[in-house]
């Protein structure tokens, strides 16, 4: 006998309304970017680094047509959930490193380190910057069948006085990197040199340092940045993490499991006697990921209309390279700028000392 599946009145209802809800979604952000045009010509502009221009959205740098749009999206439209887990840096302070680490940690009982997805996947498909879905993106990657398992992960540059208070009083957890302002400097620099138009000339390291120094850098002033997730992690300590990329590197057994401990997912006794937290450091090391295939010649979807090769995610990874290129009197400068912006917060850059937890 064969059984034929017949909507009832009360599914064909439901379907209805939840096309209905969904038409009603689709008209709001297409509303959203309607005005997008008209609000870019009524803000501040500054010289770009990746692109000819930022531009200053409520006190800080955008590039019009990726961060921006994407800041409009996460304000008006994006739903958070309260497993949600967001990977919240500013641009080149160890996202790639801690994308691998914090999704290794996360789906450690799924794969086997031998075929596991970041052997054949960049970090960055198998975690998905929220910034880049935009208007195209939304509704393809975000549709009711194709929405990420729970807990979903999401990179993040957008600061934390630009997200929406639902993202805040959700339940969700933020993981905040931070790291030293002179190797962000110097590392930003190459990076968008590497993707900025050959219709632009090159950015010198001059160029690049006064517009750091005056904050306009992509998603910049860099020390505003940084100052709103470590208030934020005062303040909400149990859902905002604040890591410094130095610790990371200098004690990163400690910080993984520390991470792990936060994100809810703890390292049991068992997983530690076998070396599952070593195993997770060995897969997500610069060494190993830097050498993969995919990551030498990959190609990111960064968003509707930038794509970048895998292998410039990957350059040293190192603390302290900003000694190569910068001459006393910048990091004089430098520094003097960041005690000033710092004064008072409690907040130093660089390796911390009390790393004696016991964990």
């Amino acid at each position: 006998m064969t059984l034929a599946l017949v909507s009832s009145p009360q599914n064909l209802s439901c379907n209805t309304l939840t096309s209905s809800n969904e038409n009603a979604e689709i008209e709001a952000i297409e509303k959203t970017y309607e005005k997008f045009d008209d609000l870019v010509e009524t803000l501040k502009k500054g010289k770009g680094w990746m692109t000819e221009h930022l531009v200053q959205f409520q006190g800080f740098w955008l590039s019009p047509s990726s961060a921006l749009k994407g800041v409009l999206f996460v304000q008006n439209h994006f739903k958070p959930q309260p497993s949600d887990i967001f990977l919240a840096t500013s641009v080149k302070c160890g996202t790639t490193w801690f994308r691998a680490l914090i999704y290794a940690t996360m789906n450690r009982s799924n794969y086997s380190f031998n075929t596991h997805p970041l052997l054949y996947t960049g970090p960055h498909d198998c975690f998905p910057f929220l910034d880049a879905f935009i208007y195209q993106d939304y509704l393809i990657s975000h549709s009711t069948s194709n929405n990420p398992p729970s807990p979903r992960l999401f990179a993040t540059h957008i600061p934390y006085e630009l997200l929406p208070k639902s993202m805040a009083t959700s339940g969700c957890k933020f993981v905040h990197i931070c790291r030293e302002p002179k190797d962000v400097l110097v590392s930003t620099w190459l990076f968008m040199n590497k993707l900025r138009p050959k219709h632009l000339p090159p950015l010198s390291l001059d160029e690049a340092f006064q517009m750091f120094c005056e904050g306009v850098s992509h998603y910049g002033p860099y020390w505003d940045h940084v100052l709103g997730y470590w208030k934020a992690s005062l303040e909400f300590p149990d859902n905002v993490l604040f890591i410094k990329y130095e610790d990371m590197k200098k004690e990163p057994l400690f910080h993984l499991k520390k991470l792990a401990l936060f994100l809810g997912k703890p390292f049991t006794e068992k997983e530690e006697k076998e070396g599952v937290v070593q195993e997770i450091l060995k897969l997500c090391s610069f060494d190993n990921l830097s050498n993969l295939e995919v990551n030498k010649t990959g190609i990111l979807r960064y968003s509707s209309q930038i794509f970048v090769n895998n292998c410039y995610f990957f350059r040293k990874g190192e603390v302290g390279d900003w000694q190569n290129y910068l001459t006393d009197e910048t990091v004089k400068q430098l520094d003097l700028i960041t005690k000033h912006k710092l004064k008072g917060s409690g907040l130093t850059f660089g390796s911390s000392d009390n790393l004696k937890l016991n964990l």
